[in-house]
């Protein structure tokens, strides 16, 4: 993993994992490519026929005698050749993109198992922008190199080595001249291999930030246009995709030198061999066939080398592709608990501090104990560390210092089973996939029946699905059917029941709702409370004066406790923050 990246970033896989990675792939479609080697060799074989017989037929009618004969006969073999080497790289090009898409749909698989396993505070520090890029841009330029260019270049390393054989074998001399005369193209190479890595990954970096921006502006429109954030966000894009600019120009630089270098390295064996051959046709040395044949193969060399170097930009940028891919196996991740089971429904939060990313505590030695089937208030104003606390409580995050247990078992170690059957936070935020009513269910509930799905749905009051023709089989989505807000809460608000916690934290799971869909939306999570352990997270205080205690936060501590009477009897921090809301203007109460 490199060592200079930001702390909240995901890591990237360093070089000798990426090739363990790919052995690996390798490994379990082994027969697939051997075959694809077998094949390829067969038919790299075949290819060095012709050239051969070629410089046969110049040394035939050189010699000038029983030339038609023997002309035709090496012709019809030519043709054959070329026929059967056409059929054999046919084969090894079906069976390569097959080995290719096979390896691919492993990555893919591997990328979504370990995506799903990210803790939920991983993915939110890294941003969406940098793990969408990674499971689409990189995926792809991967799928592209598994399927496209290493069948490619496994071809081409193979005709190469059987060309450059030939050579030698024809005359060991001509053959080092060929040799000598592609060493531009090894200096070249290396160059460009020393910088080309490092400037890929910058480049996929890059890409991840225009994401990042790209997908958090479209998400939060309605709040950009509301505080009116428009040019400062137009200049955010306009940064990033200077950035992601600056990249491309690098990568660009570095394809201009070795091209060019490339196409020159080309012309200097060949010129090296006909040279060389010339001065030994002088002496006798070799004959006329011998030069020929062997200026042929090296003409011929160019396709294959052609094809590596083309292909060495897509090398280099699939490789670090899958360093991003891969290195998303080296994030942290959710590791089932071997530990005790709670052994009661009461949470204990003891002595906790809290800073996000090695900044300063937001969380200052807080205390509190939740019993169970309580219901409690967290109020303060705005940065005073309520939400941060319900993230604690659900298991989000993990405390700097201090602990926060349930049933005595601290919650951030909890497998998500075990975590889910605990504790659940519900928030305003909620989705549904493209896919059927029945499968948006059983997110919570996998073993659960039809027969659990209705009566989830009904304590929720979602009994528009019982309308739907298809049932729990609808399925839901852009070009199918459409659900409105109220209706994703209501399926959000059904998979708590199913998975049946015994404490919910609710962070505000109606404050952006327009007010017909909060109604229905408050119905039904009145429903999901009961006999339930409630902890809100209160923005409004009609939601703390009817908990049965009022926790009070200011500035990361734990200021007040008690119930919403003697805390307003108290003319402290919450009576102020009290009279002060039922002082707003147009507040009805």
């Amino acid at each position: 993993m490199t060592g200079d990246r930001d702390a909240t970033a995901l890591p990237v896989a360093a070089q000798r994992h990426v090739r363990r990675a790919a052995m690996r792939l390798i490994g379990q479609e082994r027969a697939a490519f051997s075959l694809m080697l077998v094949l390829n060799a067969a038919a790299a074989a075949v290819g060095l026929v012709a050239p051969w017989l070629l410089g046969r037929i110049v040394n035939v009618v050189s010699a000038g005698h029983g030339a038609v004969g023997t002309v035709d006969r090496y012709a019809y073999a030519i043709v054959a050749c070329a026929l059967a080497q056409l059929i054999l790289t046919r084969y090894a090009g079906y069976v390569g993109h097959r080995f290719g898409e096979r390896t691919l749909a492993r990555v893919r698989e591997q990328f979504v198992d370990r995506a799903l396993d990210l803790p939920v505070a991983v993915v939110e520090r890294a941003g969406t922008g940098d793990l969408t890029s990674r499971g689409t841009t990189d995926v792809v330029a991967v799928g592209s190199t598994l399927r496209d260019a290493g069948p490619e270049i496994v071809i081409a390393a193979i005709q190469a080595v059987f060309i450059i054989a030939a050579v030698l074998v024809l005359d060991p001399l001509l053959g080092l001249c060929g040799l000598l005369g592609l060493f531009g193209i090894v200096i070249a190479a290396r160059w460009y291999l020393r910088r080309a890595r490092t400037a890929y990954l910058v480049q996929g970096e890059a890409d991840s930030g225009l994401a990042e921006v790209i997908t958090t502006t479209a998400t939060g429109a309605r709040t950009v246009e509301a505080l009116s954030l428009q040019e400062r966000r137009i200049a955010a894009g306009r940064e990033a995709n200077g950035t992601w600019l600056r990249t491309r120009m690098r990568t660009l630089r570095l394809r201009s030198v070795l091209f060019p270098s490339i196409d020159i390295s080309y012309v200097i064996p060949l010129v090296a061999v006909l040279l060389v051959g010339g001065a030994l046709l002088d002496h006798d040395a070799v004959s006329l066939g011998t030069v020929v044949s062997c200026a042929l193969y090296l003409r011929q060399l160019s396709q294959p080398l052609d094809v590596i170097l083309q292909q060495m930009e897509q090398l280099q940028s699939s490789g670090a592709a899958f360093a991003r891919v891969e290195g998303l196996g080296l994030a942290p991740r959710v590791r089932p608990s071997t530990g005790p089971v709670p052994a009661d429904d009461r949470i204990e939060v003891t002595g906790v501090h809290y800073a996000y990313d090695g900044g300063r505590d937001v969380l200052h030695g807080v205390d509190l104990t939740v019993r169970p089937g309580e219901r409690l208030a967290v109020v303060g104003p705005s940065g005073a560390g309520k939400s941060t606390l319900g993230r604690l409580l659900v298991g989000i995050d993990r405390p700097g210092r201090g602990t926060v247990t349930v049933g005595g078992v601290p919650v951030a170690d909890l497998d998500p089973d075990e975590l889910r059957r605990q504790v659940v936070l519900v928030t305003q935020e909620h989705h549904v996939f493209h896919d059927t009513v029945r499968d948006n269910l059983l997110i919570a509930a996998p073993t659960a029946t039809d027969e659990d799905l209705w009566s989830a749905l009904a304590v929720v009051g979602a009994d528009w699905v019982q309308r739907l023709v298809d049932g729990l089989d609808t399925e839901l989505g852009a070009g199918r059917h459409l659900v409105n807000g109220a209706q994703s809460q209501q399926l959000a608000l059904a998979r708590v029941v199913l998975a049946d916690p015994h404490t919910l934290v609710l962070d505000e799971a109606t404050a952006l709702l327009d007010p017909t869909t909060a109604r229905h939306t408050e119905r039904a999570l009145a429903a999901v409370l009961k006999g339930r352990t409630v902890i809100a997270i209160a923005h409004r205080l009609h939601t703390a004066r009817d908990a049965d205690r009022v926790a009070v936060m200011a500035a990361g501590h734990l200021t007040e406790l008690g119930t919403h009477d003697e805390l307003v009897a108290t003319e402290g921090e919450y009576a102020a923050l009290w009279h002060s809301w039922q002082g707003e203007p147009g507040t009805a109460h």
